[in-house]
């Protein structure tokens, strides 16, 4: 049975139009940017199956383009299209950021630092310029290493911080294991970090590290 002859309520695009975005599963809303199935299969069938070739839609929008277009059903332009949705995600969070304070945004502060920094196979280490009303000046990705871990140098932040006229930042790297829990090193380079900063008068408002769930937060674990 097509969707067409589903129930109006059931139908991925109506549902999503009747109730909104977030009542919808990942395998519809999937379906609705695939908007078409294969011979024999629905979108929401194909949706499904994809899901679970790739094991959730975060690895499937994680995934490279050799292993997104070789999947059944998507390809090259499916894929462009893919990257055009998330570099808006990503410009929109942005906008919304630089238009408000920071620290009055914590969920679109999070969003946008874990869809610039979640896709990474590598760790890579991020600092978000503010100014003296803490808002944002310009995201630079400072330090990039292997999955074990990327050298940060305190007197390259400070650089940055003071070429950018920041008065505070707010720094964020991922952990490409997906696992977002401080380690030891992640502590000590928080603390350097500050020191350092504290010698400007720029203020180091939080540390997020980004892994597959919820971002964690010094600021919000006392840490910083």
């Amino acid at each position: 049975m097509g969707i067409k002859d589903w129930a109006v309520e059931d139908r991925p695009r109506e549902k999503l139009l009747q109730r909104g975005s977030g009542a919808l599963t990942d395998a519809e809303l999937l379906a609705i940017f695939l908007r078409t199935g294969t011979p024999g299969k629905s979108a929401v069938d194909l949706a499904r199956e994809l899901l679970c070739d790739f094991g959730s839609l975060k690895a499937l929008l994680d995934a490279d383009r050799q292993r997104f277009c070789q999947a059944n059903g998507l390809g090259d332009a499916k894929y462009a299209q893919m990257q055009a949705v998330m570099e808006m995600a990503r410009r929109h969070f942005k906008e919304v950021l630089q238009r408000g304070n920071a620290l009055t945004n914590p969920e679109t502060t999070r969003a946008y630092l874990s869809a610039q920094l979640r896709g990474y196979s590598y760790e890579v280490f991020a600092c978000l310029f503010l100014d003296n009303q803490h808002r944002v000046i310009q995201l630079e990705e400072l330090f990039k290493g292997t999955i074990d871990g990327a050298a940060v140098y305190p007197r390259e932040v400070a650089k940055k911080a003071l070429h950018h006229n920041a008065a505070a930042v707010i720094f964020a790297h991922n952990h490409p294991s997906g696992i977002a829990e401080p380690s030891q090193a992640d502590r000590q380079i928080t603390d350097k970090l500050k020191q350092a900063l504290a010698l400007f008068d720029i203020r180091v408002l939080d540390h997020f590290i980004i892994g597959d769930g919820m971002p964690y937060s010094f600021a919000e674990h006392g840490l910083i």
